[in-house]
Order: C-alpha cells, then structure tokens, then sequence
C-alpha cells in the first residue's frame, strides 16, 4: 500500500472534520466539536494560518490527518505543538500514523523548532507506547489546564470590576 502524505487543501477540510469527530469519539467527547469546515477553511488558508495541516492518501482517499502549530517557548525558543493525528478506524495499524508523525517532525525541524509538544491522555497506552518507541518523553508530572468558552466569560464576568 503506497502512502503520500501531502499539504492539505482547501477542498480537505470535509475530510478533515470527519477525522477530528472520529477522534473526538475515541476521546469519549462525541458531542464536544464545535468547529465546521469552513471555520478550519477561514483559519487554516487566509494571510496568516493559524495552523498547518497534512493528510495521508491511500488508495485515494483521505485516510489520516496531522495538525499543528507554532508555539514559544521561554525556555527553548520556537516550538511546535501537534494538536491533533488521527487515522481512520479502518486503516489503522498500516504504518499511516507513522508517516504522520514522521512528516510533522520532518516539517518542524525544518522550521527550525528546538521541541515539538502534543498531549495524550493517560488511558491511551497505544499511543502512549507509540509516542515513547519513537523517542518522545511523556510527563507524568505535567498537567493540562484549560478554559473552554464558558469559563472564559465567566472569569471576565467576575473580574471585570478588579
């Protein structure tokens, strides 16, 4: 099976979102994409991209996606951060992951990024064990703390007097 791994496109962003709400499904988070295609369109094409994206054709379809970002570090300078990768249900096991992850880092380092970073959770032993045999180093120490859009205007709410 050949696998290419390409720039996404514009025309992508269909399949794309499929991926993402498949992932959010394996995350036990079905309901929580809020995102449409057009919004990965406006965010991910215009002057300035807010984000890169590559998908791994098979067969000649869409059968995975990475996703990612630059990011700072004060320790390290510029970093990238791989937001999402995702292979389809179906093809998973094929060495399409790998492609991924091998093209992102390939494309990080050419940017000339000193780390790259991502989040996976703790229950995810494959990836886990994915992640560690091709050289990251997953914290245990380190713990991800977010506000969605709700607690966001909520804190601005409560402190808008201070």
């Amino acid at each position: 099976m050949k696998i290419e791994i390409r720039q996404a496109q514009k025309q992508d962003m269909k399949y794309v979102l499929e991926l993402i709400k498949e992932l959010a499904i394996f995350e036990r988070e079905p309901y929580a994409v809020v995102i449409k295609s057009e919004d990965l369109i406006q965010h991910g094409f215009g002057n300035k991209p807010l984000f890169s994206c590559f998908v791994a054709v098979t067969n000649n379809l869409i059968s995975g996606m990475c996703l990612g970002y630059p990011r700072y570090s004060t320790w390290k300078g510029p970093t990238m951060h791989l937001e999402d990768l995702i292979v389809t249900k179906s093809q998973r096991g094929k060495g399409i992951g790998f492609a991924l992850f091998k093209h992102f880092i390939n494309f990080s380092n050419k940017k000339g990024v000193r780390r790259i970073e991502w989040a996976v959770l703790d229950w995810n032993i494959d990836a886990i064990n994915f992640y560690k045999n091709n050289g990251a180093y997953v914290s245990r120490e380190w713990q991800i703390a977010q506000m969605d859009e709700s607690a966001i205007k909520t804190f601005i709410s409560k402190n808008e007097n201070i």
